[in-house]
Parts: C-alpha cells; sequence; structure tokens
C-alpha cells in the first residue's frame, strides 16, 4: 500500500510538473508570438552620429548594441526631413503629405492625428497590449484652442496610448512644461498658464528686450520667452512650478520610462513602448555629467547623453528579465543639423565628426542626409545580428508589426516587411515618397529623382542644401552615394520613367509648396 500511495504521488508530481512546463512553454511560446515592443526614437540624430555606422568619430556604445546586435539597416529611412510628419507616419502607417497640415507644428497646434484615425498603438491595443508614450509628442493636442489648465484632450491618449508622459512639441518651444495622461505635471491652480503663438503677454520679458535674462544665445529665430536662461519660440506665461528643467530632462524621461517597463514586465499582456527622446534637438542642454565630454561641445554632449540613457533603459529590460522578449525599433525622426536657432559651438567644435555620414543634405532636405537614418530592428535571442541594405522606412513598421501579431494594419501606405526586420529577408519597398518641408522626391530602387523646386538652394542660417533646383535631379546611390552627379540628361530615358512613377503615386496636381520658415 506503501509504495502504490508513493507510486501515486510521484505520478501526481510529475503530471504537475509536466502541466506546469507545458504551461510554460505554450506562455513562453505566446510571449515570442506578441513580444513587448519599444520604439526609441531619437530627435535630430544623422547617419554618421551613431559609430555603428562607421562614419563619425563620436563613440555610441549602446546604440552599438542595438545597431550591431540586430539588424542594422543602410537604407532605413524616415518619411520625412523634419520631425511631425516623419512622427505622423511612424504611428499611422501613413504618407504624411496626404495631411496638408503635417508639417513643423507650433506648439499650440490642434491634434494632428484624426482621433477616429487607426494608429500603430490602436492597433496593438486592440491585440491586448498596453500601450504608452514618454518624451516628445509635437503631433499636436486639442482642437485648436487649449486650456493648459484643465484636461487636455484629445491627445496621446485618444490616439491609442494607455499611458502618456510628454513634452507637448519640442524642448525649444513654449509650454515648457510636462504632461501627464492630459494634465500639466505640478500645476498651480493660482498660477495658470497662458500661450501664445503671435503676440507676448503685457510685461512679460523675450530675448529681444531683455538679453541680460538669457544664459544660452539665440542666432535666429529662438528669441522669445526666456525660461531657464533659454529663450524660446513662443510666449508663455505663469505656470512656474511647472516649468520644466532643461538639463534634467533626459533623466527625467528615463526614470518615466524605465516606471513603464517596470509596472509592465511582470503583467500576462505584453506592453509597447514609445519612448521619444529629445536629443540632440535644440536647445541642447546636456546634465552636468556630460558638458564636455564629447570635446564637440553640447551638441556631442547630448548624444553621449542619450547613449547612457539607451544603456540605462536597457539594464531595466534586463533586470526586468523580458530583454528576450522584447523587440526594440531604434532609430530618428531626421537627419541632422548643428546651427539649429542657437549660438552652442556646435559648428565650432565639430572637429573630424561627420553627422551625415557620406550622404549629402542634412534636417529640412530633399537630400540623402535628410530622411535616410540610423535604423535597426534588436530582438535578443530571435533576430540574428546582421547588415541589411533593403529599402525600408517607418511607415512599414505599423503593417509589419501587424503581421507579427495576426493584425490587420489598415495603413495605406505601410508595406508589411516583418521578414526583413528579423534578418531573413532582402525584401524591400520598391519606392519610396520622401518629403522634406512639404516637397517630395522619389526613391526606387537605388534611384532617386527630384523634382524642380523654386527657392534657395542653400538655407544659410542651417547652411543646408535642401536640394531646390530649376531642373530635375536624379541619382544613382549605389555608385554615388553623395549625390555629386546629375544624371538627368545623361539618362533621359530612365529620368522619364521615375517622372511617371513619381505621377503615379503623388498625383500630376502638385501640392501647396511652402516656404520653409525658421522659427
Amino acid at each position: 500500500m506503501k509504495i502504490t500511495h508513493i507510486s501515486s504521488l510521484a505520478c501526481l508530481l510529475l503530471g504537475v510538473l509536466f502541466f506546469s512546463c507545458g504551461q510554460a512553454e505554450v506562455q513562453d511560446k505566446s510571449r515570442q508570438a506578441k513580444p513587448n515592443i519599444v520604439f526609441i526614437y531619437l530627435d535630430d540624430l544623422g547617419y554618421g552620429d551613431v559609430s555603428a555606422y562607421e562614419a563619425g568619430s563620436l563613440e555610441t556604445p549602446n546604440m552599438d548594441r542595438l545597431v550591431n546586435g540586430g539588424v542594422k539597416f543602410t537604407n532605413g529611412y524616415a518619411s520625412s526631413a523634419t520631425c511631425s510628419p516623419s512622427r505622423y507616419a511612424i504611428l499611422t502607417g501613413t504618407y504624411p503629405w496626404r495631411n496638408e497640415n503635417a508639417k513643423i507644428l507650433p506648439g499650440t497646434a490642434p491634434l494632428l492625428i484624426d482621433a477616429a484615425q487607426y494608429t500603430l498603438p490602436r492597433m496593438l491595443q486592440d491585440h491586448g497590449y498596453t500601450t504608452g508614450i514618454v518624451g516628445k509628442w509635437h503631433l499636436g493636442l486639442g482642437s485648436g484652442d487649449v486650456n493648459w489648465n484643465e484636461e487636455i484632450s484629445p491627445g496621446p491618449n485618444q490616439v491609442g496610448f494607455d499611458y502618456s508622459y510628454i513634452l507637448a512639441a519640442t524642448q525649444d518651444r513654449v509650454p515648457t512644461v510636462y504632461i501627464e495622461d492630459g494634465q500639466v505635471v505640478n500645476l498651480d491652480p493660482n498660477d495658470p498658464i497662458e500661450v501664445r503663438y503671435e503676440e507676448n503677454f503685457p510685461g512679460e520679458p523675450t530675448a529681444i528686450d531683455n538679453p541680460e535674462l538669457v544664459e544660452m544665445k539665440w542666432h535666429h529665430g529662438h528669441n522669445n520667452s526666456i525660461i531657464n536662461g533659454v529663450p524660446r519660440i513662443g510666449f508663455m506665461k505663469g505656470g512656474d512650478a511647472a516649468k520644466w528643467s532643461d538639463v534634467d530632462m533626459a533623466d527625467h524621461f528615463l526614470e518615466k520610462a524605465q516606471r513603464f517597463v517596470r509596472e509592465n514586465a511582470t503583467l500576462d499582456q505584453p506592453f509597447f513602448l514609445y519612448y521619444a527622446l529629445q536629443q540632440p534637438h535644440v536647445p541642447r542642454t546636456p546634465h552636468p555629467r556630460f558638458e564636455g565630454k564629447s570635446g564637440m561641445g553640447p551638441r556631442g554632449d547630448v548624444i553621449l547623453e542619450a547613449d547612457w540613457v539607451i544603456g540605462e533603459f536597457m539594464k531595466t529590460l534586463e533586470e526586468s528579465e523580458i530583454l528576450e522578449h522584447t523587440l526594440i525599433v531604434f532609430s530618428s525622426d531626421n537627419g541632422p543639423v548643428l546651427n539649429d536657432g542657437y549660438y552652442d559651438k556646435a559648428v565650432e567644435k565639430l572637429g573630424d565628426h561627420t553627422p551625415t555620414g557620406p550622404l549629402r543634405g542634412g534636417k529640412y532636405s530633399l537630400f540623402e542626409a535628410g530622411t535616410r537614418v540610423p535604423f535597426a530592428t534588436y530582438w535578443k535571442g530571435s533576430i540574428d545580428p546582421g547588415v541589411s541594405d533593403a529599402l525600408v522606412t517607418q511607415i512599414d513598421l505599423m503593417a509589419s508589426i501587424g503581421a507579427l501579431i495576426g493584425a490587420e494594419a489598415k495603413a495605406p501606405d505601410s508595406q508589411n516587411l516583418w521578414e526583413t526586420f528579423m534578418g531573413k529577408s532582402q525584401k524591400e519597398r520598391s519606392e519610396f515618397i520622401l518629403e522634406a518641408t512639404t516637397k517630395t522626391a522619389l526613391r526606387e530602387g537605388d534611384w532617386v529623382m527630384i523634382p524642380p523646386y523654386p527657392g534657395p538652394a542653400v538655407q544659410h542660417q542651417v547652411n543646408i542644401e535642401l536640394g531646390n533646383a530649376e531642373e530635375y535631379q536624379l541619382y544613382h546611390l549605389e555608385e554615388d552615394i553623395g549625390q555629386q552627379h546629375n544624371l538627368a540628361k545623361r539618362n533621359p530615358e530612365k529620368l522619364r520613367e521615375m517622372i511617371k512613377k513619381f505621377e503615379e503615386i503623388r498625383g500630376t496636381s502638385g501640392s501647396r509648396i511652402q516656404p520653409l520658415e525658421l522659427k
């Protein structure tokens, strides 16, 4: 009887063990099928700013860990050469030029994404994900007349994010406050916030009227309200207790991103985090820990600060034991710019560093450096390290992630390149319409065609070639990545073919081209 009892108990224990193992295996497979997803999205980081691309002289070991440890894309593109359009595209899977309001937005702009529009975070919500955004938003808030002292809606929470902790626009624009789930953080109701972009409030200091209060000298456009000694774009009154500390911003967003991960790492459902860092956008305000660390002035310092932040964030994924269950997409919203409104010695201290790498142009430009950016997918244990020359864009992430989780993406311009993002295929986009300040061009295969556009060839305030010319431009990138040889006249047949394709996608009526305004 004892033997029988022991045998029965052993069988029971073995059954429980096998059931538990089987359940764990099923759960593990489920988590593999629907991994956590993180977008690490930088602001104005150039193709040559990441040392893994072997083009500049900065060392970015934590960014390199993502790029070299996953699929490093050499032909990875943001949709646009400026921030708001690219952010619109990555969250909607839609070309930003289809929305005439998708341009660089003021801090008081209404929400650019229609609250009824199907978005990437909404798609993930529908398939069991907890979704969050931490960092820069710059896609507008409210319906055009925001009262910053009440709940601000619609915003990120109305387009698919369960949690949001953001700055409304950019670090150089008012309002200079953090907003958590539609509420200004630390707002004192006895000191209400007022914001304008057209005219100042009576008696409020500005960089023009009160230069003695300015600690960071403005070069162009940034001469309105002064916050923390930094002159901004736009006018702000009140809200003193809610104003952010610029030098602590990277640490502040890191803490919020880490908290989101820790709070969601132990849940059965996966999470999506859109972690939108503010670096290296102006004003470049590194924490004192990073001042002078790069030898390139504040721009280099904040890139090293961002690299450290990414390293700390990765540690949090490891400590939470979810790194192998997390897909990370690393990229930038557009190409680099040195002097973008402040005297911060970005040009004078550049040295041998090449933010654009071998590419021509930069932020605001139709040339390659405007939209070709660092781009990598990393998933420890699931993506093998490798390099891909396949043409991919941030627009394609929505359809590709949809394919991963079994969702219908409902994104008009997004293409399913999931196998390519996993490093298992070289399938690529056959063509791509890139955009820069309402102007567009066509990338098809190894060719780029830029139509004629009015305007200066160079924007001298930022010293960037914009791609404007009186004649068509045609470049073969495999042989001429720096776009030095215009083949339009030598290869008229290819030019006609590119123009036809461009018009098939973009239309022949053209669009309302708007002049570039740096303000």
